[in-house]
């Protein structure tokens, strides 16, 4: 039996969700406490189980959205099965699935079949486009919200084309946004007694992500201009956030406000002599002039170019700069804050012989700290979920002969 953790301890969760924006709320809530039943198809399970498996190695992808929650196998085809789903809805504070719109309903549960089962229900349904619209039936993924929401825009090149990212941003905002709604809501769940539906998805979710950038462009109605630096503002009030590479071609960001930050900055990195004596003392002088705009950047261009980008970071940061370097991936696991706060972590996977790192949590919780799980092998926790709702280890034998679970 394991030892209560984390803030969601005392959280039913029951989740018929796959893939990555339907199944890391839920993770989210394993990791925090909440005892979370994954349903997955007898003999199959989630299909994602066998993405991005490496030799050696579990799936990085199942493993990384579903780690910490438990898995039973479930026919809900068959009419003990949903029985069996209802009876785990009854005990239920949450309830998740990102079947395509329309499916849930037909195979028998729907919000409105749920409800009808536990009044207090929060029932989470994740889509591709919202529950309403033109194409709300549709299915959705990842690339899909990317491409709709502006995401594709905001970092591109001038020139070059628009391109969705490796990264799944539309999945995992989704997932976020899907575990704010869900715990909202079960919150007024138990002030009140009252469950309700959440609906969330992946096109609401890259919207919210573009933030004042996208109110910006609908009051100006016009589209941002992208690049590798933005010089902002008025001659009174500039601004400047942009990124170079140095001697070696590695990246590296700054950003700051004000003509005072401007000469504290270009000072410590040694570059204010030279800048000044071209006229690029006055950052508020440059913001009026698209022609002097490009001239500076092309001035930093080749004074960032003359030292290692660790050195101009560490000028920077010790002025008071806001500087990071541009991380690869790699670089990014490695990071000293991110593991220093425990943001990448490692763990045993005993079943390959391996310590292996992992994401970490985002939270820290001075009282009830989170715990990092590993994955469940299909229908692992069958025969414990089923003798907690009352049947027998016979009626446990004959369902998985029957192949109902």
């Amino acid at each position: 039996m394991t030892e209560p953790f984390g803030p969601l301890q005392g959280v039913k969760v029951v989740a018929c969700s796959t893939a990555q924006a339907g199944t890391v709320p839920y993770m989210l809530m394993a990791d925090l406490g909440a005892e979370v039943i994954k349903i997955e198809v007898p003999e199959v399970g989630d299909n994602s189980r066998g993405s991005t498996v490496m030799p050696g190695f579990p799936s990085t992808y199942f493993e990384t959205n579903n780690r910490g929650v438990k898995s039973l196998t479930l026919n809900l085809k068959s009419a003990e099965g949903r029985e069996i789903l209802r009876r785990l809805v009854a005990r239920a504070d949450i309830f998740g699935q990102n079947f395509r719109p329309g499916a849930a309903e037909k195979n028998g549960f729907g919000y409105d079949d749920l409800r009808q089962v536990n009044p207090r229900l929060v029932y989470v349904s994740v889509s591709g486009y919202g529950p309403r619209g033109p194409h709300a039936t549709l299915p959705g993924t990842d690339s899909m919200a990317q491409a709709l929401g502006g995401i594709a825009e905001a970092y591109s090149t001038p020139g070059q084309p628009l391109r969705t990212g490796i990264v799944s941003v539309a999945d995992e905002t989704c997932a976020i946004l899907a575990f704010g709604g869900a715990l909202a809501a079960l919150t007024h769940a138990r002030a009140t007694g009252i469950g309700q539906k959440v609906d969330c998805s992946l096109l609401g979710g890259q919207i919210r992500l573009m933030g004042w950038t996208l109110t910006t462009t609908m009051w100006r109605d016009r589209n941002p201009v992208t690049g590798q630096a933005r010089i902002t503002g008025t001659p009174d009030r500039p601004g400047i956030s942009a990124s170079f590479n140095d001697c070696d071609g590695k990246p590296l960001v700054f950003q700051l406000n004000g003509n005072r930050p401007w000469r504290t900055a270009m000072t410590a990195l040694g570059f204010y002599d030279a800048l000044d004596q071209a006229g690029f003392g006055d950052l508020g002088v440059v913001v009026a002039s698209d022609e002097r705009r490009g001239a500076l950047l092309r001035m930093l261009d080749e004074l960032f170019a003359t030292g290692p980008r660790a050195d101009w970071v560490a000028r920077l940061r010790a002025a008071d700069i806001v500087s990071a370097p541009i991380n690869t991936l790699l670089e990014a696991a490695s990071d000293p804050d991110v593991l220093a706060n425990g943001y990448v972590t490692e763990i045993d996977y005993e079943k390959h012989g391996k310590r292996l790192k992992v994401h970490g949590s985002p939270w820290h919780f001075s009282q009830t700290p989170p715990r990092i799980g590993i994955a469940p092998e299909l229908g692992a926790d069958n025969d414990a979920v089923l003798a907690e709702l009352g049947y027998s280890a016979a009626q446990i034998l004959d369902f998985k002969e029957r192949k109902i679970i």
